[in-house]
């Protein structure tokens, strides 16, 4: 991991803000959803996006009966 000597405080809540910059080199949005993860004693957060539950791909992915399916896998499927 790189650090990029920001320090933030977390609030009363619980909350911490992620600086503009970094949020623009991540592309990310407001109301964007992100995961979190621990690595040993480190807290990860990343961008989520739906990826397929067959091949992991994060192109042209729906939702079909609660589950993530690219494109690709729902045509496999329908053969």
């Amino acid at each position: 991991m790189k650090s990029t000597g920001i320090v933030r405080k977390i609030d009363e809540l619980g909350r911490i803000v992620l600086p503009i910059e970094m949020r623009h080199t991540m592309h990310i949005e407001p109301r964007d959803s992100m995961e979190i993860f621990v690595d040993g004693n480190s807290i990860v957060l990343k961008k989520y996006e739906q990826e397929c539950i067959f091949c992991g791909s994060t192109k042209k992915v729906s939702v079909f009966k609660d589950r993530c399916v690219c494109e690709n896998c729902r045509k496999e499927l329908s053969l």
